[in-house]
């Protein structure tokens, strides 16, 4: 049953909600005054006050606020440029307010996205990458009215009439705040804590960014919530991850959550989609956008010093530099209300960076929720569904939200993204796992059903092939493809497929890439529409994500990988697909063609979460 989230218009009840609303939020008024203004709920959600509409009244500032580190070197600790827009009410009439705030390293602007820029993709595994030219700098803004201020209006104009204020605040070394972009260092997390620390009164924000003069937050409740999407959206997790105070809830949207998962994939140098040759050091060329006097500093001692020697391109292995930027490893003390949104086809900052935090979440036992959709990256809730959860959060307004009811919201195909379809939980609680085996001729189609077969295929690497070429091609040598019967009736998988796969290399060295997708491939739609999920791993790291060993060629290995999460359903009519192919052009390395990848299928099999089971899997294909 789908839902619609649309907010309901309060006109013909405006009154009576008001007066509601003010035998718990107005202050007692004496005869003859005027009521002053407040909040108003209906339906679980703040609903916009004519008193708090005014643009032209609203109150806004900006300031700096100091925190305890200094990651620029220069002696001082660093203050962050912070952003404020509030109702008048909390100037002239005494209201406080809670506050919904977006932190992020983008709103004083952004570097080239050329991708002369960009690590060179173009060479075989384990060679030392040619070095890369240095991006040019961002300029540095010297007035203040440009992006952040714009991103200010667009949220204030949504939450200011209900009753919050708003704060944004630029990260560390971009724009006005001080200090030095580290992408995914501690001091990301803690530049938002200590904004979080002034607003509840706990930490001193000043005029100006080396002046003594103070500014105090004496309108806030104490009550924060923080939003965001891609870049903006792992920072409210990262703040949430310094467990402070006052910190009620977070919507993070698109968050990447780990950035060994956002560079690599399984041990294998792996880039986001649609940014070929990127990594942590040219999304810190990208971001860097802060007062020149510190840029070589930042450059030689964070870019150059830290970022490139940890990120390690050359084994593509997860070590204490990738641990130290996974805020998996930094959830303890969360305790903020977390509502996860995600696009099932974002393969920017891919599913499983969501997942894995909702996954970790409920076994925490914080409040939380899961918003998903099936388009591209970003695409936040519903608004009405964020203004609920702020609204019992923020306000404390016991609507229902965290009690009882779904979890997890997805919007189905086709469907609008403000109708989703709500689910008890995600993965769906009726999912269970059904594996399949490959057989038959994967260079022209194969099988894929409960029983598997016994021999070897091969298959030789040509990165000049897509995978949608391969996929689509009826007969292909540079990949293996064993399909399903076709689909009877839909069938809905809903969770994280494991594929296993027993291989050998005739090099030292390979890119392995997995497909699930739908079938017969058709051109005249999205690609996403064919493409149910996928995953990537290096085989050298068979035995251990942090250790990697030239394969021996001809030696078979087994590896075991999860490819990303999903929740689909495959319509009747198509065939589900298993494809193996080696490098993916859109994402991994690009060495000279001629690898062969020797597959065993007595050792190959993938896990698929079907919804119904074993039960459904043999009502859709009839075995």
């Amino acid at each position: 049953m789908k839902q619609s989230f649309r907010s309901p218009s309060i006109a013909p009840v405006a009154a009576a909600l008001f007066a509601l609303a003010c035998v718990s939020f107005c202050p007692a008024q004496g005869a003859g005054t005027a009521a002053k203004a407040a909040p108003v709920f209906a339906d679980g959600q703040a609903q916009i006050v004519d008193a708090f509409r005014n643009r032209s009244e609203w109150v806004r500032h900006w300031l700096f606020v100091e925190t305890d580190f200094d990651t620029d070197g220069d002696g001082r600790k660093d203050r962050m440029h912070v952003d404020v827009t509030r109702p008048k009410q909390t100037e002239t009439e005494g209201l406080k307010v809670p506050v919904v705030y977006e932190t992020s390293p983008y709103f004083a602007g952004i570097g080239s996205s050329d991708k002369r820029y960009f690590w060179n993709v173009e060479h075989e595994l384990g060679a030392e990458p040619p070095e890369r030219p240095e991006m040019p700098p961002i300029k540095f803004r010297t007035k203040v009215g440009m992006i952040m201020p714009l991103m200010r209006d667009r949220e204030a104009l949504t939450w200011v009439p209900r009753g919050f204020a708003v704060v944004h605040s630029c990260s560390p070394g971009t724009g006005w705040s001080q200090g030095c972009p580290t992408i995914g260092g501690d001091n990301e997390s803690f530049a938002p804590k200590a904004v979080i620390e002034w607003l509840c009164g706990r930490r001193k924000g000043y005029t100006t960014i080396d002046g003594n003069e103070e500014v105090r937050a004496d309108w806030c409740t104490g009550k924060v919530g923080m939003i965001g999407t891609s870049y903006n959206g792992t920072l409210p997790l990262a703040a949430a991850t310094t467990g402070v105070d006052g910190l009620e809830a977070i919507v993070p949207i698109a968050p990447n959550t780990s950035y060994y998962h956002y560079y690599r994939s399984n041990g294998l140098v792996r880039h986001p989609g649609g940014y070929l040759g990127e990594d942590v050091d040219v999304l810190f060329d990208f971001i860097h956008s802060g007062h020149p006097d510190r840029r070589d500093y930042c450059n030689e001692h964070w870019r150059d010093g830290i970022l490139k020697k940890g990120a390690d391109r050359l084994t593509g292995d997860y070590n204490d530099f990738w641990a130290e930027r996974d805020y998996l490893n930094d959830l303890q003390p969360l305790k903020a209300a977390v509502l996860m949104s995600h696009a099932f086809n974002d393969w920017n900052v891919m599913p499983e960076h969501s997942v894995r935090i909702y996954a970790a979440l409920k076994r925490k036992g914080v409040p939380c929720m899961a918003f998903f959709h099936q388009g591209g990256h970003g695409g936040p809730p519903p608004l009405a569904l964020v203004n609920k959860w702020f609204t019992r959060f923020l306000y404390g307004v016991d609507n229902g939200i965290d009690k009882g009811g779904p979890r997890a919201w997805i919007v189905r195909e086709g469907d609008r993204r403000t109708e989703p379809t709500p689910y008890p939980d995600y993965p769906n609680p009726d999912a269970q796992a059904v594996t399949l085996r490959p057989s038959g001729d994967g260079r022209k189609l194969g099988t894929l059903a409960a029983a598997g077969a016994t021999g070897k295929q091969t298959l030789v690497d040509d990165v000049h092939f897509t995978g949608r070429q391969l996929a689509s091609a009826a007969e292909s040598e540079h990949r293996l493809l064993f399909a399903s019967e076709e689909l009877q009736q839909p069938l809905h998988l809903s969770g994280t497929a494991r594929v296993r796969i027993r291989l050998a290399s005739s090099k030292p060295a390979a890119n392995l890439t997995v497909w699930l997708v739908s079938l017969p491939w058709d051109r005249s739609r999205r690609i996403t529409d064919n493409i149910i999920t996928r995953g990537w791993a290096d085989p050298q790291n068979h035995e251990s994500l942090t250790e990697s060993a030239p394969l021996e060629p001809g030696r078979f290995h087994d590896l075991e990988f999860d490819l990303q999460p999903d929740d689909q359903v495959v319509r009747a009519g198509q065939r589900i697909g298993l494809m193996i192919f080696a490098s993916d052009p859109e994402f991994t390395l690009h060495p000279a063609p001629g690898t062969e990848l020797t597959v065993d299928l007595a050792g190959t099999s993938i896990t698929l979460p079907v919804v119904g089971g074993s039960a459904a899997w043999r009502a859709a294909t009839g075995r």
